[in-house]
């Protein structure tokens, strides 16, 4: 079966938002008030998906309905910002978030206050239409990860064009740049060569492995999460996992911040959970640093704040730690007081990291 076209799919998405203003529009003509009905954006709320293996919402929800001024200036921010993504979709442009805010300070009575409310609109399209904002042609400021392995793919370039890229012995030592959309109708995954995904956090810890070879020597595909990772970042995680059915391990810090990052590449984000089952990655596992490093490689440390504690305190109640490995370490970690960094383990020079923590780590694992 041949792959789904930008075309077709621009099409699919103009159809889903014509059938929402549509719906708007009989309400009014039939005499009834418009309203909207969305999940509760909560870790209260959210659900294990057994078919997906994820995180989602349940079924707690809030009305937003034209009966309030609130709810109509919503519904009115909701046409206009249907049009410009027709206009978007139509012309064949895309549109950051921010450019977006901008641009409402055209719609009158319909402008934003702040981008945090144009931002929290296109999330509640994603969720009524059941579309992802890649599918509306809105993009983050933030670019997405960097790539190094025996990778190759084919990327639909912006003349229309298709160029082949292996993300190892075509890119330099940074790797090849993952763009915004990383549907197949935009870059296809054509072959690869490496035993397992690494992902890793910061991106000193990613160049470090890159300059060290991990990458030819343990037969890795490096990633570079950059942090919290943008959805493209995520998205093409879970595309590496499913179609070529190799590991995905999560190289990050020992900080409560770090196990949220984790949460949302491999169970799914709190804040995305209505496209979990789109950027999540089931099967990822924590590689570490875990509190349990800390003393057994006798790492450096920073003291946890008081925001630290709080943050590790939620994450103990939070659904997606419930385990009885995460409720150990992060209950440890309290007790010990303590957080550390990937580059800790400098303390043992430049290639501990690559010649004994990540090979006895992978190896306790399985993957190695």
């Amino acid at each position: 079966m041949s792959a789904i076209t930008e075309g077709e799919v621009g099409q699919a998405t103009l159809e889903e938002l014509y059938a929402l203003a549509e719906g708007v529009y009989q309400d009014f003509t039939d005499g009834r008030v418009p309203e909207l009905q969305l999940p509760v954006r909560s870790k209260s709320n959210i659900e294990f998906d057994e078919e997906h293996g994820v995180w989602k919402y349940g079924d707690s929800s809030s009305t937003r309905s034209a009966k309030k001024t609130n709810g109509a200036k919503m519904l009115l921010r909701t046409m206009y910002m249907i049009n410009f993504i027709r206009e978007m979709i139509e012309t064949n442009k895309s549109s950051t978030l921010r450019e977006m805010y901008y641009i409402s300070e055209g719609w009158d009575l319909a402008k934003f206050a702040k981008q945090s409310e144009s931002d929290k609109l296109a999330e509640d399209l994603e969720v009524v239409t059941e579309l992802m904002r890649e599918d509306f042609k809105l993009r983050p400021e933030e670019d997405g990860a960097r790539i190094l392995g025996d990778v190759t793919v084919e990327e639909t370039t912006r003349t229309g064009d298709t160029r082949v890229i292996n993300c190892r012995d075509d890119v330099g030592d940074a790797g090849y740049s993952v763009p915004f959309n990383v549907e197949e109708e935009k870059l296809s995954l054509r072959s690869i060569d490496c035993d397992f995904v690494i992902a890793i956090e910061t991106g000193g810890m990613f160049d470090r492995l890159v300059e060290n070879g991990f990458d030819e020597s343990h037969r890795a595909l490096l990633l570079h999460l950059k942090g919290q990772p943008a959805r493209s970042t995520r998205r093409l995680l879970k595309r590496l996992n499913e179609e070529f059915g190799i590991p995905t391990v999560v190289f990050l810090d020992a900080d409560p911040w770090s196990y949220r990052i984790f949460g949302s590449v491999a169970y799914g984000a709190i804040k995305t959970a209505h496209i979990s089952e789109h950027l999540a990655t089931p099967g990822a596992q924590y590689l570490g640093i875990t509190p349990s490093d800390i003393v057994n490689y006798d790492l450096p440390t920073d003291a946890l704040t008081e925001q630290d504690e709080r943050a590790l305190k939620s994450e103990l109640s939070d659904p997606r730690f419930q385990d009885d490995r995460w409720q150990g370490e992060i209950e440890f970690q309290l007790e010990l007081g303590k957080k550390s960094e990937q580059q800790a383990l400098a303390k043992y020079g430049l290639d501990f990291v690559t010649d004994t923590y990540l090979p006895e780590k992978l190896g306790e694992m399985g993957v190695l």
